[in-house]
């Protein structure tokens, strides 16, 4: 019998396989600030981001709003979280709180008007 190097027992495994080693995730990873705790077991993650204006080589910034899932960490207001891209969990909601990077100080209170 040769040594065939793709017995069995040597053959490669496929990423994400039973068995396989642990790789790094192929879902994508943001990191954001939380601006509204309002729902039961979602939260309102702001990303924002620098992108260059072509036409003026000056940076904006572009934030987006993501609905995530947080049944874990119980988020509040000025958090900066780390969301993870799901599966679908709802009509709008695909990403998953990962992880609580900070925590914030909750929202700011308005000071009352006296009229």
């Amino acid at each position: 019998m040769s040594s065939n190097a793709n017995t069995p027992a040597e053959a490669p495994v496929k990423a994400g396989a039973p068995g396989a080693a642990a790789t790094t995730s192929r879902k994508a990873r943001k990191i954001g600030t939380v601006v509204s705790a309002k729902m039961q077991k979602t939260v309102v993650v702001e990303v924002t981001r620098l992108v260059k204006a072509a036409r003026y080589a000056r940076y904006r910034k572009r934030s987006v709003r993501f609905l995530a899932d947080d049944r874990v960490f119980g988020c509040q207001p000025g958090d900066v979280v780390e969301i993870e891209e799901t599966r679908p969990l709802s009509a709008k909601k695909r990403w998953r709180v990962k992880a609580v990077v900070t925590k914030g100080r909750g929202p700011v209170p308005e000071p009352a008007v006296v009229a």
